[in-house]
């Protein structure tokens, strides 16, 4: 019984069927067909009246292999895969949604997931309405009758503000709304949102999940009536399906979440309280640092802060380039959740699509930078930041 085991012992060992073979390492299935034994076996397995493996589309034993394993780490009953974190949102609200429902959303949301929302969604007749993501009385007063989904991520990327999931969970079921919570900057590792009332966890794997910035996939954890009866089909039948070959790489990666989680938050815990002290920093946002307007409730719903930060430099745009630009080993990329330390200037880059008053009242200004915290030397990162905040901090004298 997955009760019986820790975390870490579940990441491991839980979700695969060893093959005849008696591999120690969980096999990978690159083959796009399966053969039945006869023409009813085929017939019954297109059916769905007798389980089994029919297309790789939809069912591969390495793919079902993470599913299994992520879904009991979420505290969930079932999983699908997806090519990326967001064909996992889209699965969600193509499964679960229809014209004439009202969908309400953080404003605090990945850029790209706030297109999809108000570019795409809202051609198919479904209304979006945004939200601040610490406002309890925002949200309630967006529910509409016909509102029939509730998102957020928490922390949020990139401020890293904290939803309070009880609240808003209570808020979705008085209204028989469903909440949908993206979980990639904790983790499994950090908070299980299922446990605090979310109805559905959506993934990026590509970050924290896989740890190493090798792959693209996504996942949505839930019920399984959820699941198998709204968002599975979407796979199954438009396709967005993650490959067995990632569905091994994000397996592996599991093998270590819980210790790169423990690593990342605290490398990212220490470089916060280093970047407060710093002339050329006006503000750092991290919820382990008691100035965090939601430090208490992250504490009180995570087991650990996440290895996310952004700071606001002294200046713009112009100050902040000059930051990221003046490092010389902390990769400038927009992806995160990876061993190498990244920095990327969030208005520029990952919200650039979002209008500029958007960005503005998300928090997201010129001279904000986002850090995902690594797995190097914490000296040496603090180093290589240094080398631009030090020059700033030369230039305001």
């Amino acid at each position: 019984m997955t009760e019986d085991y820790d975390l870490e012992t579940l990441a491991i060992r839980f979700g695969y069927d060893q093959t005849q073979e008696q591999e120690n390492s969980e096999a990978i299935f690159p083959t796009s067909s399966f053969r039945y034994q006869s023409a009813q076996q085929a017939a019954n397995r297109f059916a769905g009246t007798e389980v089994g493996n029919v297309y790789s589309r939809f069912t591969n034993p390495t793919v079902r292999a993470f599913e299994n394993r992520l879904a009991v780490l979420e505290k969930g009953e079932s999983c699908v895969a997806t090519a990326s974190g967001m064909a996992a949102i889209l699965s969600v609200c193509m499964g679960l949604l229809q014209a004439g429902d009202h969908l309400v959303s953080s404003r605090s949301v990945f850029g790209t997931t706030k297109v999809l929302f108000e570019r795409y969604l809202t051609r198919f007749g479904i209304d979006v309405t945004f939200v601040d993501l610490t406002n309890q009385d925002a949200w309630a007063a967006a529910i509409r009758p016909n509102t029939r989904l509730l998102f957020l991520e928490t922390p949020s990327n990139p401020l890293t503000e904290v939803a309070d999931l009880n609240d808003l969970a209570d808020l979705a079921k008085a209204h028989q709304a469903l909440l949908v919570v993206d979980n990639c900057f904790c983790t499994p590792a950090l908070q299980t949102p299922l446990t605090l009332g979310a109805d559905l966890v959506v993934h990026s794997a590509t970050k924290f999940l896989d740890g190493q910035g090798r792959v693209i996939g996504g996942a949505v954890v839930g019920s399984e009536a959820l699941i198998e009866d709204g968002v599975r089909g979407v796979i199954r039948t438009a396709g967005p399906s993650m490959s067995p070959f990632n569905a091994w790489v994000f397996l592996k990666g599991l093998e270590t979440l819980s210790l790169r989680m423990e690593a990342h938050c605290d490398r990212a815990l220490q470089l916060a309280e280093w970047l407060q002290t710093h002339p050329a920093v006006e503000s750092v946002f991290y919820p382990g640092l008691a100035s965090h307007p939601q430090h208490a409730l992250a504490q009180s719903q995570q087991s650990g802060f996440g290895g996310l930060l952004s700071f606001r430099v002294i200046g713009g745009r112009e100050a902040a380039w000059q930051v990221i630009d003046a490092t010389q080993m902390i990769s400038i990329t927009a992806n995160l959740g990876d061993v190498k330390t990244s920095i990327t200037h969030p208005a520029s880059t990952t919200h650039c699509r979002v209008a500029v008053e958007e960005r503005l009242a998300c928090g997201i200004s010129e001279n904000l930078l986002r850090i995902s915290v690594g797995l190097e030397s914490l000296k040496d990162i603090q180093a290589d930041l240094a080398r631009g905040l030090d020059a700033l901090a030369v230039n305001q004298t």
